[in-house]
């Protein structure tokens, strides 16, 4: 097995001259995404939108579950498959950009996942709005030579264009809805029709040339609706669509308590995530209660819950009455990486930096963004430190020892610790709490880099689950785009869970 960035350096990718053959897949024009554009931002308007003048979204998926119970879907959208007690499926989230770190993804992806029965992606699976048009490049052709069918729960990105594109890829090609009557004059439903942003009406016209890339009777696979659930082997996988932001209507959270009470052991697939940078977030359910109660009653027995939309990997194992559940983040996919060195010491739920993991480390976090504004902002000198100088400061901030087994202490200046703080480098929550979510949001949100902007490494990872009668093994695989990792992706996390 390689070295992982926990044991060396070059394992993490840094120092290598050897780039990966992940650029070949990828076409030959690519769309260049850049969170900076306003033309971008605009088109990303209705997640904004949602949150000033109310959001639509659970009434929207309302009338597409209808429209597919209407069709033939299940109605408890429940997806039966046929493996048998011990096989392997990949979760994968945050994929869709097009651009080089999905594509980076992809040969270890491949590699990793060539006996894997299935994959899923964790939402967000095509930036910047959804588009139908996108798929193919964003979606077909990455994918085209994983031999297995892909289910998807959908991230805020998808209903920047109300869903459409989402369930004619992966719902039976439904067809788009009849569109709602108009909201009366001057209420804020009006206010927010006269900006919400629709579908085009030519939109998807290269849909079907696209889907020829997995067109392999063995590819294929039609799921209910934009929320369902797996019975795989001797687990149930449950996908729940969180929305513009990142709530459950109370129809699909009546939906969520009723499949929970099947007595197989479960794994919760989440656009929003439930613990994540530290902090946690239960996801409320329109009417009263939250996701996380109905994961933690032991009746349902919930051994994970998995959620996209942050771009990094993270994992909690919660002790909750006598029982572990592992909180996972795994957005890394394909997007811009989110940074983890923004993360403060983990003090969550009774999960210490002790039991905490996370990838890209921390100190490789802060070198990767170092380089990323030196350049930007033409403060090389200035910004950049080495691996070693960030993680050696990251350590100092937030009292925790080295992470990387075999990496020396090296000496912290006055300009090393003036740039941690200027990117945001975590330190104790209770020194920074109201320091540390402005710092975080301004380096590492707004102001979120692009594939124009940088190079390998790109710290992407995805998930492997082994599936056995007793217990799931989860693997978190690396991809930086270097040849190395692409040859033989290491891992960078690996925990048993118990089923029995």
């Amino acid at each position: 097995m390689s070295d992982s960035s926990r044991d060396t350096a070059e394992g993490a990718g840094w120092g290598t001259a050897d780039p990966g053959e992940y650029q070949r897949l990828m076409p030959t024009e690519v769309q260049k995404i850049s969170w900076l554009d306003p033309r971008m931002l605009w088109a990303a308007r209705n997640g904004v939108l949602a949150s000033w003048f109310g959001d639509p979204t659970g009434r929207t998926r309302s009338r597409w579950v209808a429209q597919r119970a209407a069709a033939g879907a299940p109605g408890d959208k429940v997806i039966e498959r046929t493996d048998p007690d011990r096989f392997s499926f990949l979760v994968i989230g945050d994929t869709g950009e097009g651009d080089d770190p999905q594509y980076a993804v992809v040969p270890g992806f491949l590699k990793a996942g060539q006996d894997t029965s299935f994959a899923v992606l964790a939402s967000d699976v095509i930036y910047p709005v959804g588009s139908a048009d996108d798929y193919g490049t964003k979606f077909f052709r990455p994918y085209q030579d994983y031999r297995a069918p892909i289910y998807a729960i959908p991230g805020n990105h998808d209903w920047y264009e109300e869903l459409g594109a989402f369930m004619r890829v992966f719902c039976g090609d439904a067809p788009p809805l009849a569109p709602e009557p108009k909201p009366r004059a001057l209420t804020r439903a009006w206010w927010r029709s006269l900006l919400w942003r629709r579908p085009r009406s030519t939109d998807g016209q290269r849909l079907d040339e696209a889907r020829k890339l997995r067109s392999d009777p063995a590819q294929q696979a039609v799921q209910p609706g934009p929320y369902w659930a797996v019975d795989a082997g001797p687990i149930r996988i449950v996908g729940i669509d969180t929305g513009l932001l990142g709530t459950l209507d109370a129809e699909q959270g009546a939906w969520l308590r009723e499949v929970s009470r099947d007595p197989r052991p479960k794994i919760l697939i989440t656009g929003s995530p439930l613990y994540v940078d530290g902090e946690y977030h239960p996801c409320e359910i329109e009417g009263g209660g939250t996701v996380d109660e109905i994961v933690r009653d032991p009746a349902h027995r919930y051994v994970a819950a998995i959620g996209g939309d942050i771009h990094n990997y993270q994992r909690y194992p919660v002790q909750v009455e006598g029982r572990t559940i592992q909180y996972v983040v795994s957005g890394g996919g394909g997007a811009f990486m989110h940074a983890t060195h923004t993360i403060p010491r983990v003090d969550v739920a009774n999960v210490t930096e002790r039991d905490f993991r996370c990838y890209p480390l921390r100190g490789d976090s802060l070198a990767f963004y170092s380089r990323l504004y030196g350049r930007r902002l033409r403060l090389r000198r200035f910004f950049t430190l080495t691996e070693a100088e960030a993680a050696a400061v990251v350590a100092e901030r937030l009292g925790i020892p080295l992470t990387r087994s075999q990496q020396a202490t090296t000496r912290i200046t006055r300009r090393t610790r003036l740039v941690a703080g200027l990117l945001g480098a975590g330190r104790r929550p209770d020194r920074t709490a109201r320091f540390r979510l402005p710092v975080r949001k301004i380096y590492t949100s707004f102001f979120s880099p692009s594939s124009a902007t940088y190079s390998p490494p790109f710290f992407k990872c995805f998930l492997r689950m082994d599936v056995f009668p007793e217990s799931i093994r989860l693997r978190c695989y690396a991809a930086t785009g270097n040849r190395a990792q692409e040859i033989d992706p290491p891992v960078e996390d690996e925990v048993t869970i118990p089923l029995v």
